[in-house]
């Protein structure tokens, strides 16, 4: 019932309902067995989530799931990101990060996205109104699969990123795949599901993402990062877990 839930409300009501759904699921999993390091919550168990309905991979307070633990992680251990002072643009901010970030005093942090209730600016992200080299920081999380012209996009975030500064933009990456996949004649949800991973998907990435992204001009790095302790989630025993990290 509730995957049916989740899959039927648009994305801006999901991030309205977990505002309250967070509270009250809290003290229904309180426990010791597994971690969350971003809410810094303690569960017996997490909840499930993903196309196949996995179990034991959501934080029930603040909603991160293994991906986002991963990259606090690598935020903190490797970019100093809780001391060092940034202006940060976040777009389509999830709300794990969100709070976790406005707490942070180091940041000059923005938000944006299309809808999101969270976005300090409603815009289009392949023309972002700020002027050349902003932001020391940028993150943009599982958008561009989102975006029909996604050079443009990759292109505006390189432009508004100051020299030196550094960027992760994840996507849903198969790496199974050579090239990305494209075809304008997926049009159902149903079909972009099947052969997108998601019903408003518009490509699938292959192993030339990176490529791409030099073209713009990006300087990336596949970062792996390992994790073992069965405390953080399931689905982080399954693989490692690779971070586009860009820098300008």
């Amino acid at each position: 019932m509730l995957n049916k839930i989740v899959n039927s409300l648009q994305r801006k009501y999901l991030i309205i309902l977990s505002l309250t759904l967070g509270r009250l699921l809290t003290p229904l999993f309180w426990g010791t067995k597994y971690h969350c390091p971003i809410c810094g919550g303690n569960f017996r168990k997490f909840l499930p989530y993903g196309r196949k309905w996995i179990r034991n991979r959501m934080c029930p307070r603040c909603f991160s799931l293994e991906r986002h633990r991963i990259i606090w992680h690598f935020l903190v251990d490797n970019l100093d990101f809780i001391n060092k002072k940034r202006r940060m643009l976040h777009i389509a901010p999830e709300q794990c990060f969100y709070y976790k970030f406005r707490k942070l005093g180091n940041l000059d942090y923005t938000t944006a996205d299309l809808e999101s209730p969270l976005a300090d600016i409603l815009m289009d992200i392949t023309e972002i109104p700020f002027e050349d080299e902003r932001f020391d920081f940028i993150m943009c999380n599982h958008v561009l699969e989102h975006v029909k012209d996604d050079r443009k996009a990759m292109s505006e975030l390189f432009r508004v990123l100051k020299k030196g500064g550094e960027a992760i933009l994840q996507v849903p990456l198969d790496y199974q795949r050579e090239f990305t996949y494209e075809d304008e004649n997926v049009t159902s949800p149903e079909e972009r599901k099947i052969k997108f991973w998601g019903r408003d998907h518009v490509r699938l990435y292959g192993r030339d993402y990176l490529k791409r992204l030099n073209k713009i001009g990006w300087k990336t790095e596949d970062k792996i990062m390992k994790f073992s302790e069965k405390k953080y989630g399931k689905q982080l025993l399954l693989k490692d877990y690779r971070i586009i990290y860009l820098r300008k």
